[in-house]
């Protein structure tokens, strides 16, 4: 897959796969005497999730009565891992763990039940090297070169000298003191 076609199928998911509330029913199984109070957020989590990935970042957003959102730019992204337990490999999905500097060291962001995980992975993580790569493109392209740099040191240092000798040459004693 080229990266053209990579990122416009990227940019389509909106919604996690079907399999993910699979995922959800069988994990609800594992503990059968509270499986009704389980499944209830579990479908409600399924059928309210949604994505959003746009040129400047990627927003995850679930709920009915709690609505959580959280939205991250490429920028502040700082690491990115996929993980998966014995079923969801089962069910060829995987979760895509986002991390920022915010100083938690859990994920900030876990975008579960892809099935196109590592196309995702690879899309955050070329947009985030992107930003980043052209944060120091920027900076060199401002930053002067080493010979500009000691050409205007010797400047301030021939004007330094010039006022340094022409407040010598002004200080004459004072008969009167």
């Amino acid at each position: 897959m080229t990266n053209e076609p990579m990122t416009a199928a990227v940019l389509q998911i909106e919604r996690p796969h079907h399999n993910l509330m699979t995922y959800y029913v069988v994990a609800c199984l594992a503990f059968p005497p509270a499986f009704p109070f389980l499944i209830l957020p579990a479908w409600f989590r399924y059928h309210t999730m949604r994505y959003r990935f746009s040129a400047e970042g990627v927003s995850m957003s679930w709920g009915i009565l709690f609505r959580r959102e959280i939205i991250i730019n490429y920028a502040r992204i700082q690491d990115i891992h996929l993980r998966s337990n014995f079923v969801e490999r089962w069910l060829g999905l995987a979760r895509i763990l986002v991390q920022t500097a915010s100083g938690n060291s859990d994920a900030e962001m876990s975008i579960e039940g892809l099935r196109e995980f590592e196309a995702v992975r690879d899309f955050l993580y070329s947009r985030m090297r992107g930003v980043k790569d052209h944060e120091n493109d920027h900076a060199s392209a401002t930053s002067a070169s080493p010979d500009e740099v000691a050409s205007v040191l010797r400047e301030i240092a021939a004007e330094v000298r010039a006022l340094r000798e022409s407040l010598s040459n002004d200080k004459t004693p004072d008969p009167h003191v």
